[in-house]
């Protein structure tokens, strides 16, 4: 994929190449723009300050420092430019420039390079390091500091002496999850940190309720250790510390020891065993009836009024004539058992399941001490019953039957939501839509299409299998879900087709650690299609699309998985998703059912990431996905059903395109048809780039913008003699690829985002003139290759309009 993208890049820059010549001079004259707003008169004030990284450092580290000594100036030596429309930067009330106030800089910015293991950092001549620029009646003062750090500390060992035989066992056998790698990581302030909150963190997970940060202590021993050896020679000794000194200077290292606090309070020091002392699970109880105002202690000290379900080490107080959830549903979701050891990721698992089953809007707790155990209250407020939702949509997100690229669509839907369903924390969801679409082209019909669908969910908080087949340790699992779905749809599409369908499917959903698996066994799909005379007619011109429009049943198997991962920088987020779904595996074998059921197989693949900056972000995709019907009914033909083929164009894809106006590959039966041009593939590639920033802030609305590059298409997988290259093809793989490069506006509500975004077809597979690629020179809004074949006029461009942002 990255030698894809490549590619990509590298024949978007050389036909852009004319295009910033132009514009280059300008955009740059743009962006180095400062407007200075009130400086002081007739005195130097501070413009710009500049940090410069000199030594044997590497290139990400230098880029490391400068971004972070940029946050060490001191306030009265700094200038606080703030970027504006994404391309230039205002100066307010500059500082009156006075060196009396470098030092303190200086002095800032050595303790931070201190932290972080430089501790012989040298700064060249930081008395001179400015300069003076006179601009009309400013003078303006750029201050750049030129720093040495020298060589960063390195971590040359690390030992455990906690003054416990247990503790130190654990700290040994785990060190191998340390992120400190003796001879090899640098020392900072952070990695120490983060070394003391892992062993508290492991702690915690065997017992040691009570112990804290404050109990730990990391001890940084820098001697050299040949210093230790006796000598009687002054000399001897002099020749050991002038090398000790130069071994410091060249590599310095350092012994870092984890050890036990000794306070020297002495109501600390009273209760010191206790913090290192070992807890283990007591009694626990339930308050699922809290309410909003209800104070939880006073709740644990007066417990005369409720009633109550005592179950072994469990109890559930109530006040109702039924309680509000069942006790089996709060003990499901509940991963601590009475007298095992306090883990407090058991612990933490617990509140989320909590949060997360829907019924209740706050989950709080409190825990008390008995002796060597500790008893567990969990105050669980309810969320309102029931919801009764309205919401008007102005344009579908996905690639379904409702909207096209041509057209302009509107849903209204309607949600119903019950949180707790028999007493059960069971969660049911009704949602009813209707939709239209409208054309406002010349000789089309106002109305398009006209959808309407009624969908009834139920979710249960836990699994509902077989006893032979539950999981053997459900403890391990954690968002435990049984769903059970159906949903019935009308869609006509005037004069094409009127599709009806109903789909049933019961399923399961669970996260393991940072992975989201879900299932749905079986999934049964009915569809029932009438053909309407201009697809009729359609079939004539294109037969290839009358084996993709015909209808049978789905029973499939359908399964995802969804990661999701930061990366090495905190401002980095990376998600994967891996999906498949088969039919027909079984069923289908069935003498009478072949000729019923569909019998295929795909799968989907998508890498996401963001990068994340203060006021603006890059974020990336990549998607495949691949469909093969292994069926040998001619019926059905050698294409996945239409709805289940892959669709590109629109808000979230290719957004040069209207949504399924892209491929096949690069034929051009689509195109030159007169009327009914949407396309429905069997494979699909796709890669998505887009710089996105904030241009202004309005009281509560952001307006955002960015700039985007997308490529991919959409191919079938076999080849058809009546719409020749649709098919995939490794030797037409460069020119199948279509791109679109673009921009666009974002207006965020903080509840929700509109999007308008306009791309341009920088490289069309079915534009015939210099091999697909948008001629700048020649260029037009509007493409009429075509239009002696009777094929209408093709945009070059396209708007589009999204909730949300795109991925």
């Amino acid at each position: 994929m990255s030698s894809f993208l490549l590619i990509i890049f590298m024949r978007f820059s050389r036909k852009l190449s004319c295009v910033l010549c132009y514009f280059l001079p300008l955009v740059l004259l743009i962006s180095s723009c400062t407007v200075v707003k009130r400086p002081p008169a007739g005195k130097p004030f501070v413009f710009d300050n500049k940090v410069t990284i000199i030594g044997n450092v590497d290139k990400d580290e230098k880029k490391r420092l400068t971004n972070e000594l940029a946050n060490y100036w001191d306030d009265s030596l700094y200038a606080a430019k703030v970027q504006q429309f994404g391309v230039r930067y205002v100066l307010k009330d500059p500082p009156v420039f006075d060196t009396a106030n470098i030092a303190r800089s200086v002095s800032f910015m050595k303790s931070y390079l201190n932290s972080q293991g430089y501790y012989n950092a040298s700064f060249l001549n930081p008395d001179s390091s400015y300069t003076f620029e006179k601009k009309d009646d400013e003078v303006r003062t750029t201050i750049n500091f030129v720093i040495n750090p020298g060589k960063s500390l390195i971590i040359n060992s690390i030992y455990y002496d906690l003054g416990d035989t247990a503790l130190n066992r654990f700290s040994k056998i785990n060190r191998k999850y340390s992120a400190v790698k003796p001879g090899k990581t640098r020392f900072s302030k952070q990695v120490i940190a983060a070394e003391l909150d892992r062993e508290v963190a492991l702690f915690r997970q065997r017992g040691y309720f009570l112990l804290t940060r404050d109990n730990l202590v990391a001890e940084i021993d820098t001697a050299d250790l040949s210093l230790l050896q006796v000598t009687l020679d002054p000399f001897e000794q002099a020749e050991k510390i002038a090398a000790a000194t130069q071994r410091r200077l060249e590599n310095p290292t350092a012994v870092v020891g984890i050890k036990k606090r000794n306070f020297k309070d002495s109501v600390m020091s009273a209760g010191d065993s206790a913090f290192f002392k070992r807890y283990y699970i007591g009694k626990i109880y339930y308050y699922p009836e809290t309410g909003r105002y209800d104070q939880p202690d006073s709740l644990v000290t007066d417990t005369a009024s409720f009633k109550r379900v005592p179950v072994n080490a469990y109890t559930l107080f109530y006040k109702q004539d039924k309680p509000y959830v069942r006790f089996r549903t709060l003990r499901e979701h509940t991963y601590q058992l009475r007298g095992n050891m306090y883990n407090e990721t058991n612990f933490y698992r617990t509140l989320n399941n909590f949060n997360q089953i829907g019924a209740w809007e706050r989950v709080d707790y409190r825990t008390y001490l008995r002796n060597d155990t500790v008893d567990f209250h969990y105050f669980l407020t309810p969320a309102k019953k029931e919801t009764l939702g309205f919401y008007v949509e102005a344009s579908r997100n996905t690639g379904d039957l409702l909207t096209s690229g041509t057209l302009i669509g509107f849903a209204l839907n309607t949600t119903y939501i019950n949180r707790n369903v028999w007493h059960s924390a069971i969660q049911s969801n009704t949602t009813f839509s209707n939709g239209v679409e409208f054309s406002f082209l010349q000789n089309n019909s106002l109305l398009q299409t006209f959808q309407s669908s009624l969908s009834h969910g139920y979710t249960f908080p836990r699994f509902i299998l077989p006893r032979f087949t539950k999981p053997k340790n459900p403890y391990r699992l954690d968002n435990i879900r049984t769903r059970l779905n159906t949903s019935a749809s009308y869609v006509e599409r005037k004069d094409f087709y009127r599709l009806r369908s109903l789909i049933a499917n019961w399923g399961y959903e669970w996260k393991k650690k940072n992975i989201f698996y879900s299932v749905k066994i079986p999934n049964v799909e009915l569809y029932s299609l009438d053909t309407l005379p201009n697809l009729r007619d359609e079939f004539e011109t294109n037969p290839f699309l009358r084996t993709s429009f015909n209808t049978g049943t789905v029973i499939s198997l359908q399964g995802s998985a969804l990661l999701s991962y930061p990366g090495k920088n905190n401002n980095v987020s990376n998600l994967v998703r891996l999906a498949a779904e088969e039919s027909g595996a079984i069923l289908g074998r069935i003498k009478g059912l072949q000729d019923k059921i569909y019998q295929y197989i795909k799968f989907e693949a998508e890498y996401r990431k963001l990068i994340s900056q203060r006021k603006s972000a890059i974020a990336l995709r990549a998607f495949a996905g691949i469909g093969y019907n292994y069926g040998k009914n001619e019926r059905f033909g050698k294409t996945l059903p239409f709805f289940k083929q892959f669709v590109g164009g629109g808000p979230n894809s290719m957004r040069a395109w209207g949504l399924r106006l892209i491929g096949l590959g690069s034929s051009l039966s689509s195109d030159t048809a007169a009327t009914f041009r949407d396309r429905y593939g069997d494979m699909q590639l796709e890669a998505n780039a887009e710089y996105r920033f904030t241009l202004a802030e309005f009281s509560a609305v952001k307006v955002g913008s960015a700039l985007f590059v997308d490529a991919g298409n959409v191919w079938n997988l076999h080849p058809n003699e009546n719409s020749p290259n649709s098919n995939f093809d490794f030797d037409r793989f460069g020119k199948d690829i279509a791109i679109g490069v673009g921009t666009g506006l974002r207006f965020d509500f903080n509840y929700f985002l509109i999007r308008v975004d306009m791309g341009i077809k920088l490289k069309d597979p079915v534009r015939s003139a210099n091999n697909g690629w948008l001629s700048i020179k020649d260029f037009t809004w509007k493409n009429y290759e075509y239009t002696d074949k009777g094929a209408p006029t093709r945009n070059n461009y396209a708007i589009q309009l999204g909730i949300g942002l795109p991925f």
